[in-house]
């Protein structure tokens, strides 16, 4: 058995709950993701378990999850009691064998690097966005015996975020897979960069609510539903 833990905000949200009908969620709670999973072990007879956590909470911590706040929650202030009643990795791993992880869109809305980076700054740089992703690397591999899913970054539409912000964005994916990402260790790097900008640079309009909200849509949802359920399956 394989206990599995995605935390997540809205874009996370909407893939776990897929191509789901509202309604019926709201009544069973039962969406794309646990649907997959439930069907999974029936037909291998395992019993793996996956939960979802709002992480972190609006209050008191605040509904920030870009990568400032994954190092501040489980690197500047690691340990073995919550932050701001946020659970560190400490707590984490050892309730659960698989932890995934994401940020949201507002996190490509990325400025213009200073040549003074500052791991400590919640500005979103790519700068400091390296040094922090770097120390978040070193503390993941402090738990060998768990394993760690992040996902590229989720973007915006063309119409909610500039150029500049866009090949910023890019070039933190590309750092991501090219060089941060190290093959053979505990941390596995699932693309969703791909699917949702097809090889460009945004959030495809077809892919999103409309043109004035990056939140993935219901047809997208459920096509790349199954596409994470596979991938977490395989980093088994």
């Amino acid at each position: 058995m394989k206990k599995i833990l995605f935390l997540h905000h809205s874009t996370g949200a909407s893939i776990w709950v897929g191509k789901t009908n509202k309604y019926i969620y709201k009544l069973t709670k039962y969406g794309d993701v646990l649907r997959y999973f439930s069907d999974f072990n029936r037909k291998n007879n395992t019993d793996h378990k996956i939960e979802e956590l709002l992480f972190p909470k609006s209050a008191p911590y605040g509904w920030n999850n870009y990568p400032y706040d994954y190092y501040n929650i489980w690197v500047k202030n690691a340990g073995e009691k919550n932050y701001m009643d946020e659970p560190t990795l400490e707590i984490l791993t050892r309730k659960y064998d698989i932890i995934i992880f994401k940020h949201c869109f507002p996190g490509s809305r990325m400025k213009e690097d200073t040549g003074s980076p500052d791991i400590n700054s919640e500005e979103k740089k790519l700068e400091n966005y390296k040094l922090q992703y770097t120390a978040l690397k070193n503390k993941m591999h402090e738990f060998p015996n768990n394993k760690f899913v992040i996902w590229t970054p989720a973007v915006c539409t063309k119409n909610q975020m500039t150029e500049a912000e866009a090949i910023r964005t890019n070039q933190f994916y590309k750092w991501i897979i090219e060089e941060w990402d190290t093959k053979g260790d505990n941390i596995y790097v699932w693309d969703y960069y791909k699917y949702q900008t097809e090889g460009g640079l945004y959030l495809l309009d077809k892919n999103a609510i409309n043109p004035d909200n990056s939140h993935p849509n219901k047809d997208f949802s459920g096509r790349i539903a199954p596409l994470f359920c596979e991938f977490i399956q395989s980093v088994f």
